[in-house]
Formats: C-alpha cells, sequence, structure tokens
C-alpha cells in the first residue's frame, strides 16, 4: 500500500485528494496536516511515500517547507499541486530538488498515477507547468528566491542561513545578487518587487 499524506495551509479547502485517493486499491490515505513549524516532524512520524502538498502559497515559499520535509523523510516524495493561472505557482527553472508539480485541477486518475509513479521513485513534472516555467524570465535563481522567501518572512540573515544550511556571508550574496537583478533600493524594497511580480505571497 503506498501511504498518502496530504498538507495543506490551515484553513485551505482545496483539491479533494482524500476522496481522489481513498478509491484506489493500493493507496492509503494517512492523513491531512496543516503547514506549520513542526511539519517536517509530525509528517515523518506517518512513515508517508507520498506527500501531496495542495496550498495557496507561492512555489518559493514551498521549497524551504520541501527542504525541510526532504531531510526529515528522505525516502519519501513531494508531489506540489500548482495553479499555473497564478503568479507565483510555476515549476523553477533551474531546481533539481526532489519537489514535483502537477496541475490542480488534474484529473482523479491523473492524481493517482502522479502518486504511483513518484512511489516508484520517479520524477513528475506536469508538461503543462514545464512549458508555462520555460516561458517565464523570472532572472532569480531558486536559491535565490528560497532566499527572499525567508526574508519576507521576517527571517534574520543567521536564520536564513541556519534554516538553508549555508553561511551568513553565503546568504548576504544572494541577497545582494537579489537586489542587484531586481533593481531594487535595498532587501524591503526586494521583497516589494518579488511580491509585485508574483514571486512571493
Amino acid at each position: 500500500m503506498i501511504r498518502v499524506v496530504v498538507v495543506r495551509d490551515e484553513g485551505y479547502f482545496g483539491v479533494p485528494v482524500r476522496a481522489f485517493l481513498e478509491t484506489e486499491p493500493d493507496m492509503h490515505y494517512v492523513d491531512t496536516l496543516p503547514i506549520g513549524a513542526d511539519l517536517a516532524q509530525r509528517a515523518a512520524q506517518l512513515w508517508p511515500a507520498v506527500v501531496v502538498i495542495d496550498t495557496q502559497y507561492m512555489v518559493s515559499q514551498v521549497l524551504p517547507i520541501a527542504d525541510e520535509m526532504h531531510t526529515a523523510i528522505p525516502s519519501c516524495s513531494m508531489l506540489l499541486l500548482c495553479d499555473p493561472s497564478k503568479r507565483g505557482m510555476l515549476p523553477p527553472r533551474r531546481w533539481n530538488g526532489g519537489l514535483n508539480f502537477l496541475v490542480k485541477d488534474s484529473s482523479p486518475a491523473m492524481l493517482a498515477d502522479a502518486v504511483r509513479r513518484l512511489a516508484r521513485g520517479e520524477r513528475v513534472v506536469s508538461p503543462m507547468l514545464q512549458a508555462a516555467s520555460l516561458n517565464t524570465d523570472r532572472g532569480l535563481s531558486t536559491r535565490e528566491l528560497e532566499v527572499l522567501g525567508l526574508a519576507a518572512e521576517g527571517e534574520s540573515v543567521k536564520e536564513i542561513a541556519g534554516r538553508l544550511y549555508l553561511s551568513g556571508g553565503t546568504v548576504r550574496n544572494y541577497l545582494s545578487a537579489i537586489i542587484s537583478k531586481t533593481g531594487a533600493r535595498n532587501r524591503l524594497d526586494a521583497i516589494r518587487i518579488a511580491r509585485k511580480e508574483g514571486w512571493l505571497r
């Protein structure tokens, strides 16, 4: 049986993942967990083979969460359900992490197929999302988006460094590059620009 855990931001009711998967004889829906500070530890206790993330968060905000989940549950695959009509919800072009991407309005059969493929160790990226991602020119690397997403949440350089396993100097270099690439005056202005462009929530 493929053990599946669903992750959502609190108060958000999106894709009926549980209803889709409970009809599949080879899948076991385990639980739905809200996004929070101890999410990775809570998810690890449930031993999922696949985690389906259905959220309104931007992809740049999900990346640090995915990194923490991957550290806590290295054998688990993660699938992010994306809405390509919303800005900031496309797969990063230069990210080689363990996060996989499927369109939110995919059919139950497509979702089940994606879960099975992930359980077999395959990668899943919806062709629609991949094409849309290649047609954007954001200029910021995935790591820069991760750093900026944490900075937008009020994290200090030291805290960002700890979350992403980087040195403080490296984080400052990323922030400088972000400011330069966005044409911002400072970090706060870069966050404002990123939100306006839809890169951050």
